[in-house]
């Protein structure tokens, strides 16, 4: 198995583990959505709030050049440190959504 196949089944995996979760608040449902042809993997929330509508990424992961980019992670204690216990390595996980300069100190 090749290292983006073994690392979209590990992202899949944490992906659903946290679509399982009942939001606490409002009608609000939790939807994956895993794009395996272009390697783009997130958790969306879409409903109504006190009259609002509610939608948006809670996770969004890409893969690239053999490393995981974390593009967004809305979860309060983070998947980082899901994907690491699943066996994805430290050194191959791409913080995206830090500023360049400190992008640069992850690659």
């Amino acid at each position: 198995m090749d290292t983006t196949t073994h690392y979209a089944g590990i992202i899949k995996r944490v992906i659903q583990k946290y679509a399982q979760f009942t939001p606490s608040h409002g009608q609000i449902r939790l939807d994956t959505v895993f794009d395996e042809q272009q390697n783009r993997y997130a958790l969306m929330q879409v409903g109504w709030e006190r009259g609002r509508r509610v939608r948006g990424n809670i996770i969004y992961v890409t893969l690239h050049d053999q490393k995981v980019w974390v593009e967004y992670d809305g979860i309060e204690t983070g998947i980082i440190t899901d994907l690491i216990a699943e066996g994805i390595p430290e050194e191959h996980i791409i913080l995206a959504f830090l500023p360049e300069r400190q992008l640069a100190k992850n690659i």
